[in-house]
């Protein structure tokens, strides 16, 4: 333990020939603590001083004090190892602090000064959400300068590859954003969004080193031998070389990381190699596609005799970066008959009329597609960066004979994966000979020698309510309810051996426990029938094309080409498997959004029971009626989400449930 006293220690420690400029930064420092625990777990004499007292100076004097550390830190260490031999215990001490606090400081110093070049603009407040930061695409450089200093630290903490990606994904071109791959390929951890938060909204140099420095000393992170790595990557957007420069500059201030820039990628793409970069893989964008590549037709190779093949895929590449990808992947499968619009190129703009985030909400087909000449051809949507994926087509009206859009979106996406995952289990345990329930439903699928396999499906509260009664009348599967946001949908998934999830907008993906795919490749050649193991191949193969990090537009693509032909459906019997409820959502603005509060799935207003019960109200007035509101995050207006047999009756669910906020959030207490 430590002993001793400051003032020993700082005796001890200018005699043996620690220069005064650098034991006054020591002792003024919070990471003086650090340093401190560091040594006393090698039974050094170093005396702990109380975090209170900890603290760097926010005056000039502070730059001047660190400018000093170089030549401080080479002074003393070259005085270290010429008397090592005959310390005494403070003075080994004070050895051991130098070693422990030179990349500290030192950080620091690099990065005050690198920072000043990055002034961050006044009047913005910025919140890391589910895709990062947003903002406009030439406000950005401090808050993607400062996204990049954490991500060093996170390498540093973590010891592994991080990746940073330069995207706004669906939105506008003039907007631009970052986000943060964590070291399994998925999101970054909800635990370091404040640090994001806490960064980017430092008012200044000063105030970005304290946040740095109390990130350095909660999350423990240790420089010295360990290096650490950031992979980065952008979209076509114009403001994306300018940021992705920032990007590597805040990288690179923290001393012992470097940035590699992996050029442009889609966003799943970053996500996939640093996943399998940590894994000890090949983490290259060529892997990628012959991963995915060679899942595609190993599942081929797996189907049935005589596969059904159809008709050329139209394909909505909104102008982004999927254009390219989409066409080097149609390149390496001479099977996938694909047509690519919307490339990009002189006078077409990223995201404007295309794009899976447009043909979505707005439920009109894209530019450069005609509903004449493209009637009931198989189209797809995908978004800026490659995330989302909506299919649909040109077909004639449900109530009368004219042409009209059809949108198979993510929750039909995800009825049509989670029905070819069932089948496959269920080949499986029948392989078995398994004798169970009479009516064995899932989640109760068994296999004899892995036992039961958790299979669920996780949806927001915005999921179209027939989807919901498909997937748990239809097929038996649990449903399981988050709050809205990729980043919940992700988490619970994860709880399953095969989690599927996806959000109405087309971002999702197939997750399986590393445990589960494991056990298929050790034993599932045990199974007795030949169904048995070959739809343990189709599982192996749909774990490997699946992007385990996050959604992946040309994973999904590729997973709905396959189960169509397995199955000899055109889209519109895909889209027949159940029909949607007609849905209505709208914005109710000028109200403050704190005084609602809801369950944890989003269903159900807590805070206000009155309201909640004369929603439930107005909702028994309708056949199929369904309403919930949710209050915006980030802005203060509440959401209204309203479904029905009708169109008709969900707007005026939809307006009657808008009426009822205004109605008892103006009679509210103030919180």
């Amino acid at each position: 333990m430590c002993r001793g006293s400051k003032v020993q220690f700082s005796n001890r420690a200018l005699k043996f020939g620690l220069r005064r400029e650098f034991l006054d930064v020591m002792l003024s420092s919070r990471l003086w603590n650090r340093a401190c625990k560091r040594v006393a777990s090698v039974a050094l004499a170093i005396p702990l001083v109380p975090p209170s007292s900890m603290h760097f100076p926010s005056s000039g004097n502070f730059g001047r004090r660190l400018s000093l550390v170089p030549a401080i830190v080479s002074s003393s260490s070259r005085s270290c190892s010429r008397r090592s031999a005959s310390l005494d215990a403070p003075a080994a001490a004070a050895a051991a602090a130098v070693g422990v606090l030179e990349m500290d400081l030192d950080l620091l110093s690099r990065l005050r000064e690198a920072a000043d070049e990055f002034p961050p603009p006044p009047g913005e407040k910025y919140s890391y959400g589910t895709a990062g930061f947003r903002a406009d695409g030439s406000r950005l450089g401090s808050t993607v300068f400062r996204t990049g200093v954490l991500a060093a630290l996170r390498s540093l903490k973590t010891e592994k590859v991080i990746g940073l990606v330069i995207t706004a994904s669906h939105n506008h071109e003039h907007h631009n954003g970052i986000k943060i791959a964590d070291p399994d390929g998925g999101m970054l951890t909800l635990d370091w969004e404040e640090y994001a938060e806490m960064m980017a909204n430092a008012g200044n140099s000063d105030l970005l080193l304290k946040v740095v420095e109390d990130v350095i000393k909660r999350e423990d992170i240790q420089g010295g031998s360990p290096s650490g790595k950031v992979f980065l990557a952008r979209d076509t957007r114009s403001t994306g070389p300018a940021l992705i420069e920032a990007a590597r500059k805040g990288i690179e201030a923290v001393q012992g990381v470097v940035a590699e820039n992996k050029g442009i990628l889609t966003t799943p793409q970053l996500h996939w190699m640093v996943r399998a970069t940590n894994k000890d893989e090949i983490g290259s964008e060529l892997q990628y596609f012959q991963t995915l590549s060679n899942a595609f037709r190993l599942l081929l190779d797996l189907g049935p005799s005589n596969l059904f093949k159809p008709e050329t895929l139209i394909v909505d590449a909104s102008n982004g970066v999927g254009a390219s990808k989409i066409l080097e992947l149609g390149q390496k499968l001479e099977a996938l008959d694909m047509e690519i619009r919307n490339t990009g190129g002189k006078g077409n703009v990223l995201n404007y009329l295309v794009g899976a985030d447009f043909v979505q909400k707005e439920k009109v087909f894209p530019l450069n597609f005609d509903a004449s000449s493209d009637q009931d051809k198989r189209c797809v949507s995908v978004d800026g960066d490659a995330d989302r994926l909506v299919y649909f087509y040109f077909g004639p009206s449900q109530t009368d004979k004219s042409l009209a859009m059809h949108l198979l979106d993510g929750d039909k996406i995800m009825a049509l994966f989670s029905s070819f995952i069932l089948d496959q289990l269920r080949m499986m345990e029948k392989s078995t000979n398994f004798v169970g329930e009479s009516d064995s439903r899932p989640p109760n699928v068994v296999i004899p020698g892995y036992g039961t396999v958790k299979l669920g499906v996780v949806q927001t509260a915005y999921a179209n309510g027939a989807s919901t009664n498909y997937l748990q009348q239809k097929l038996g599967l649990e449903v399981a309810l988050t709050p809205t946001g990729v980043k919940h949908l992700h988490a619970r998934a994860e709880a399953y051996d095969i989690g599927i999830y996806f959000e109405a907008n087309g971002h999702g993906t197939i997750l399986m426990q590393e445990s589960f795919v494991d056990w298929l490749r050790e034993h599932g050649n045990t199974l007795p029938s030949v169904e048995g193991r070959t739809a343990v191949k189709r599982l192996v193969a749909v774990s490997e094309l699946f992007n385990s990090g996050v959604g992946d537009a040309l994973s999904g693509i590729l997973m709905v080409e396959i189960i169509l032909r397995y199955r000899e459906w055109s889209i519109q019997q895909w889209d027949s498997i159940y029909t949607d409820l007609p849905s209505k959502q709208l914005t109710i603005k000028g109200v403050d959004r704190s005084l609602i509060t809801t369950t944890a799935d989003e269903t159900r207003v807590k805070s206000i029971p009155q309201l909640q019960d004369a929603i439930d109200v107005e909702v028994a007035k309708y056949k199929a009626g369904r309403s919930f509101v949710r209050p915006s995050g980030t802005e203060n207006l509440v959401r209204v989400y309203a479904e029905a047999a009708t169109q008709e009756s969900a707007v005026t669910l939809a307006e009657a449930v808008g009426r009822l906020i205004l109605q008892y959030l103006q009679a509210a207490p103030e919180s």
